[in-house]
């Protein structure tokens, strides 16, 4: 469950530490352990550090999981190595010609600029703690708390973050619990909070249970 990098070792949540979690989750949730004997355990995901995948979360708000694979694809070919430098380098237009809104072009471009002028280092997000590595993310046009929160669990692969602002997630933990109404994030925070320190693991079961449970 643990990986060398460059900034030394760190956690990995693979399907091993996907289980670990979730049998720790289900002695303290007696829904979660219910659930686990209706629907497989959720697969692993495991992104990239630095500017593509912060990329990648630009272009993935507000869009279908598809059109953003569609649109990533063509900013692969448009840039063979995606970077800050290679991102600016770009003929005016490109990156709209590839299907981001003018809005994120203007959220990619700030990106980049924040990294080449040295005023952001996604490296050195890996040292900091959760709360300073999101505040970092949240100083970035266009990157909010859910964004933040998202890099963190499938780049940095933090176990133990839960992106309450995410709706698919709020409708999970109301069908899960059999709520009548959808809690709102606040709500949905303090309602996992025996989850820790788990609860990234937690947000991917309830992914994956709102895709999958049966009715």
């Amino acid at each position: 469950m643990c990986s060398q990098t460059e900034q030394g070792y760190r956690m990995v949540i693979d399907r091993r530490a996907i289980r670990k979690g979730l049998s720790v989750i289900a002695t303290k949730d007696s829904d979660v352990a219910q659930a686990l004997t209706r629907i497989s355990y959720p697969e692993p995901r495991i992104r990239p550090v630095g500017f593509e995948a912060l990329l990648s979360i630009i272009v993935s708000q507000q869009i279908s999981t598809g059109a953003a694979r569609s649109i990533m694809d063509r900013v692969r070919a448009l840039l063979p190595e995606i970077s800050a430098p290679a991102t600016l380098a770009l003929p005016d237009g490109a990156l709209r010609k590839a299907g981001l809104s003018g809005r994120k072009v203007e959220y990619v471009t700030a990106l980049a600029r924040a990294i080449v002028a040295g005023q952001f280092d996604p490296v050195a997000l890996a040292q900091q703690t959760d709360s300073q590595a999101i505040a970092s993310i949240c100083n970035l046009r266009g990157l909010g708390r859910w964004s933040a929160e998202v890099y963190l669990m499938f780049s940095l692969q933090r176990p133990d973050v839960f992106p309450a602002g995410d709706l698919a997630l709020r409708r999970a933990l109301q069908k899960l619990k059999g709520w009548d109404n959808r809690p709102n994030a606040d709500d949905s925070r303090a309602s996992v909070a025996h989850w820790m320190p788990w609860r990234t693991v937690g947000s991917l079961f309830l992914w994956h249970f709102y895709r999958g449970a049966p009715t």
